[in-house]
């Protein structure tokens, strides 16, 4: 499947690698896969410009919305009348950025080498092949990668994009239709 990635989305990947490792994650899941095509550009990164989704507002998304399993549900709170957000805001101008992170507090080192996919993230990966079949493309881009991300519809990633006033399924849209033309 690799060898039908175009340039582009090779960067998509080598980019959603340097940012899980960054954020001391230890797999690249479809979150990581969302930042590099933000970052790479091309029509994937596009379509997320389109709808006023870049890399630094996923990124942020990315630690207000928290690892699916965190027991700091966001919603949940906020029917306390409790604002995550804000919290996050003064423990992290209080004790430095990233201080209520588990991986942070426990000094989790950087990951080196080569991080695994996730579950979704292969899945998101094996959609984009899909996607380019269905186009009749012999090659992967971003547009691709970005349609299997949305397939996969893992929910992490679909919260991350509602966080940031994106919706999945308007945002798979727009490149259906864009995929039209």
């Amino acid at each position: 499947m690799f060898e039908r990635f175009t340039e582009e989305a090779r960067r998509v990947v080598v980019l959603a690698q340097v940012e899980a490792r960054e954020a001391r994650e230890p797999c690249i899941d479809a979150t990581h896969l969302l930042l590099g095509i933000a970052m790479a550009g091309g029509p994937g990164g596009e379509a997320l410009r389109a709808v006023g989704v870049d890399a630094a507002r996923l990124r942020t998304a990315m630690r207000e919305v928290g690892d699916p399993g965190n027991p700091l549900d966001a919603e949940a709170l906020a029917a306390l009348g409790i604002d995550l957000g804000r919290i996050r805001e003064a423990a992290e101008a209080a004790f430095g950025a990233g201080a209520l992170d588990d991986r942070v507090r426990q000094g989790r080192r950087r990951p080196s080498g080569h991080l695994p996919f996730t579950a979704h993230s292969k899945k998101a990966l094996e959609l984009s092949l899909r996607a380019a079949v269905r186009r009749g493309d012999g090659f992967i881009d971003s547009r691709h990668l970005l349609v299997g991300v949305l397939d996969a519809e893992e929910k992490r990633a679909d919260a991350v994009l509602r966080h940031v006033g994106a919706d999945p399924g308007a945002l798979r849209d727009r490149i259906a239709g864009s995929d039209a033309a």
